[in-house]
């Protein structure tokens, strides 16, 4: 399913499946990552903005088939720039979308509801949201700053890490 670009002011707040459980299953559904450049006077950082093509000025929202992603800059002036990627999955999504005999990990079709491992397979979820949010800058394409997409940049890229009890 194609990723769509829709207007966003803010976050969701998440899934609401009713009591206590629901809101411990939303909260563990969301995955951080940001994409920081540093500038100079010649080459501001702001220029992360063309090469993602994400105007640093407003935040987007992009529908998945298990959720949501949302890009926006917490910082962005000319010095140092952050693009962040917040990705809202939705449990219940994907077990919808594993029904069928044999998936959703259960090989019983009576269980795959039940039985999922997609909620904890954050980084393949990530990895899908990166190349359908940030897929003209993944290949390197970016006709505002061409000079730019073709230099290496010294991009920080942090996925901050919580501890979770399993």
């Amino acid at each position: 399913m194609p990723l769509r670009a829709q207007p966003c002011t803010k976050p969701s707040g998440g899934v609401k499946t009713g009591g206590q459980r629901g809101a411990r299953a939303a909260r563990l559904g969301h995955v951080f990552l940001t994409i920081s450049l540093r500038g100079d006077a010649a080459h501001p950082a702001t220029d992360l903005g063309y090469l993602l093509h994400k105007h640093p000025g407003k935040a987007q929202r992009f529908s998945t088939s298990y959720g949501t992603a949302h890009v926006f800059y917490p910082e962005a002036d000319d010095a140092r720039c952050t693009a962040a990627l917040l990705l809202e999955t939705d449990p219940a999504a994907l077990v919808r979308r594993g029904k069928g005999k044999g998936r959703g990990g259960a090989p019983d079709a009576a269980l795959a509801q039940y039985v999922n491992d997609r909620p904890y397979a954050a980084s393949s979820l990530l990895a899908v949201a990166l190349s359908g949010v940030f897929s003209s800058a993944m290949r390197g394409i970016c006709a505002a700053r061409p000079e730019r997409a073709a230099a290496p940049l010294p991009l920080r890229i942090e996925v901050p890490a919580l501890p979770a009890r399993g």
